[in-house]
């Protein structure tokens, strides 16, 4: 085992845009388990932009990243020492591990994972990405067959799945993403109906052209403009799905002051709810076996955008802040265990 253990903490509160001087690189002997607890070698990190979310200093579903604390992060890591009867060295298992080589956690807070290839699956389609895109959709929005579904960030990790399962459930689709590139991906690719570019043009118009008749769901993962476009395209008794924030959360100018709220809600009669994807986990399974499903016969594909070295996940964090990945994105930490299957 390595003497060392890389971790990277919160140096200081973000003002504005993240840098890397955010961070500190510190280099720490591997930790050891203490009664009821596991020592973890990390395998996979995920970047997602709750990472952002957690360094503000107020409370989000979780405490805030505590200065000078590993930067908190969902991971799926190797037992590697157990003073728990359930865990054995071997075992894989999800976990918030955050941004470092090893951990040691509490053995109730480690979710056992079956081998499986490939391993970065647990990370994406059937982690806490997949289950929030199946349970956002299919709990909060309650698509039906035949309605129209808009998805912001569509081309990200949440997005992309999202959008899929509301095809699979025979809604008509549409995706706003930014890109041409990543707008032929997700109608070529991945099926969708329409795909919009925020960047091009002006966005509430080129919703009213493609879905004229109005949105029964919409899917957001951004807040900010994005939000404010289609809210104004919602039918009546339609449902808007809010997971996520990610236009507001990384910026040096805050959005102006939403429009049509509380207005709209009460005149259309819409349902806006806010959901935590740990709120389902006592469901997990019944999820993972869905999305595994539906992977295997084809209906459902897998985009992962994998960067190898823990050195890289500040830039990787920033970078998906502002729309550098398609799919997936996660750092790879060290090899995956051989001899799994």
């Amino acid at each position: 085992m390595p003497a060392i253990n890389r971790q990277f903490l919160l140096a200081r509160r973000p003002e504005g845009r993240l840098r890397e001087s955010d961070f500190d690189y510190r280099e720490a002997p591997v930790p050891e388990p203490g009664p009821g607890e596991v020592l973890t070698r990390t395998v996979y990190l995920s970047i997602d932009p709750a990472n952002r979310a957690w360094m503000f200093p107020d409370p989000t579903y979780r405490p805030p990243i505590g200065l000078g604390e590993v930067v908190a992060g969902f991971t799926l890591n190797e037992v590697v020492d157990s003073r728990d009867a359930r865990f054995r060295p071997g075992d894989l298992v999800e976990c918030e591990g955050g941004w470092q080589d090893y951990a040691v956690l509490p053995a109730d807070a480690l979710h056992t994972l079956e081998p499986r290839k490939p391993l970065s699956h647990w990370m994406s389609v059937l982690g806490v990405t997949g289950k929030t895109a199946y349970f956002g959709m299919l709990e909060v929005g309650k698509i039906r067959a035949g309605e129209t579904v808009l998805v912001s960030a569509a081309a990200g990790a949440v997005g992309s799945f999202a959008g899929q399962i509301a095809k699979l459930h025979g809604c008509r689709v549409l995706g706003i993403a930014g890109g041409p590139e990543k707008c032929r991906w997700l109608t070529e690719e991945l099926g969708f109906d329409a795909a919009i570019d925020y960047q091009s043009g002006d966005l509430s118009e080129r919703l009213a052209a493609c879905c004229p008749e109005g949105v029964d769901v919409y899917f957001d993962n951004v807040g900010g403009a994005v939000f404010q476009a289609a809210l104004f395209r919602m039918k009546t008794h339609g449902r808007i799905v809010c997971c996520g924030v990610m236009s507001i959360l990384d910026t040096d100018t805050p959005p102006p002051r939403l429009l049509g709220v509380p207005g709209l809600l009460a005149i259309r009669r819409l349902r806006l709810e806010g959901f935590i994807v740990l709120d389902y986990y006592g469901r997990r399974r019944q999820a993972e076996q869905a999305l595994a499903g539906w992977v295997a016969e084809g209906r459902l594909k897998v985009r992962e955008d994998i960067i190898d070295g823990l050195q890289n996940a500040p830039r990787a964090l920033m970078g998906q802040l502002h729309g550098a990945n398609i799919g997936k994105r996660m750092i790879r930490v060290a090899p995956e265990p051989s001899g799994r299957e």
